[in-house]
């Protein structure tokens, strides 16, 4: 059901000023037939209409002229303000409805969901926004998705939100944020596929982290996962660290916990080479949709895989040049050879030898290099 404040996952009409840089991606890759879990979008009206209705955009203006980019102190301070206003807000009568009725047509109000913030500032190629805006997952009943997304639009004004906003010269009032409520996978593994690699630049390798449970711990780099480097052309494992992974984020009543991995797997491969070129595939695929070396969130359950979040790589390196492995001689009738002055002189070298011989042998290094 569409409405002016939630639309499906896949309208037509999902684009980034109505549901976020992250809801025109997923938005995209279903239209694609990509593996992505169904759900709504509740767009920037919504965030508009709560903001309007609670007259906060003047105060939150007003919050923002105390605020040094520089000075984290002010940051927080303005973000602690603003974060108390959207807490005291009331979600209006009308939009409130709208998110119940569609996540009562969605879930059956029994389906736990997560709760995502899209920003109209995010996911851009040029511009890093990951992580700045709220993500909460096993949301279940409408109270509760109610109240995430009403968290999910006050992290919009996260102190490291603000000032990245105003390190890029991003305009703080036109700055809208919408919300992605998806099925919550119950995710086996989790973690995050590079279609290129970002350490060397190639763009013939994919580099995937891999977690057990959900991707929180690793988006959130709270633990070390495991790492493989995937030949994209033929989908063979180059390189794989298996890392001692301690921490996974789990389900629990209410929302999730970090909590030990089992013995059994902390050590284990969370993903065989079968498995990684399959994603690897994945991967492909969307890197072909956007013509664009991307990083991609994903999950496992049951054999099967989900994509849960695409963004351009907005930090590569240049590929790293070829190295030349042939060498032509500069002079073919020149003789060049392996040695060192130690091996002509075994003896100790006269006080004359030492003036001019080492200044004449010194020289004619030096001219060596320049030809070669």
């Amino acid at each position: 059901m569409s409405s002016r404040y939630t639309l499906p996952l896949s309208d037509p009409q999902a684009e980034l000023a109505v549901v976020g840089g992250k809801g025109a991606s997923l938005a995209r890759m279903v239209n694609a037939d990509l593996p992505v879990p169904d759900g709504f979008h509740v767009t920037t009206a919504a965030y508009r209409r709560f903001v309007d209705e609670n007259t906060l955009q003047p105060r939150i203006l007003e919050t923002l002229q105390t605020v040094d980019p520089n000075q984290p102190a002010t940051l927080e301070a303005a973000s602690a303000q603003i974060g108390a206003l959207f807490a005291a807000g009331r979600v209006p009568a009308d939009v409130a409805a709208a998110i119940e009725t569609v996540y009562a047509d969605f879930a059956n109000s029994q389906c736990p969901v997560a709760v995502r913030s899209s920003a109209t500032a995010e996911d851009l190629p040029d511009a890093s926004f990951a992580g700045q805006q709220e993500t909460f997952l096993n949301v279940q009943g409408a109270a509760e998705v109610l109240e995430a997304v009403k968290r999910c639009w006050a992290s919009l004004w996260t102190a490291r939100a603000i000032g990245y906003r105003a390190r890029q010269g991003i305009d703080h009032s036109v700055v809208s944020l919408a919300v992605v409520v998806q099925e919550l996978v119950p995710a086996d593994a989790a973690g995050i596929l590079f279609t290129a690699n970002p350490l060397n630049g190639s763009r013939e390798e994919a580099v995937l982290n891999a977690a057990w449970g959900l991707g929180e711990a690793v988006v959130g780099g709270l633990m070390t996962p495991d790492t493989l480097t995937v030949d994209k052309a033929t989908g063979r494992v180059l390189a794989r660290d298996t890392a001692d992974k301690q921490v996974m984020t789990a389900r629990v009543a209410g929302g999730t916990e970090e909590q030990p991995v089992p013995e059994p797997l902390r050590r284990a491969p969370v993903l065989d080479d079968q498995a990684a070129a399959e994603l690897v595939r994945l991967g492909v695929q969307i890197e072909n949709l956007y013509a664009m070396p991307m990083d991609i969130e994903w999950t496992l359950a049951e054999g099967k895989f989900a994509i849960v979040q695409a963004r351009p790589i907005t930090a590569l390196p240049e590929e790293a040049a070829e190295i030349p492995t042939e060498w032509n001689l500069p002079d073919p009738k020149a003789t060049y050879a392996r040695g060192s002055l130690a091996e002509h002189t075994p003896s100790p070298v006269s006080p004359l030898f030492a003036t001019l011989g080492l200044r004449i042998a010194n020289s004619e290094t030096y001219r060596l290099w320049e030809d070669i």
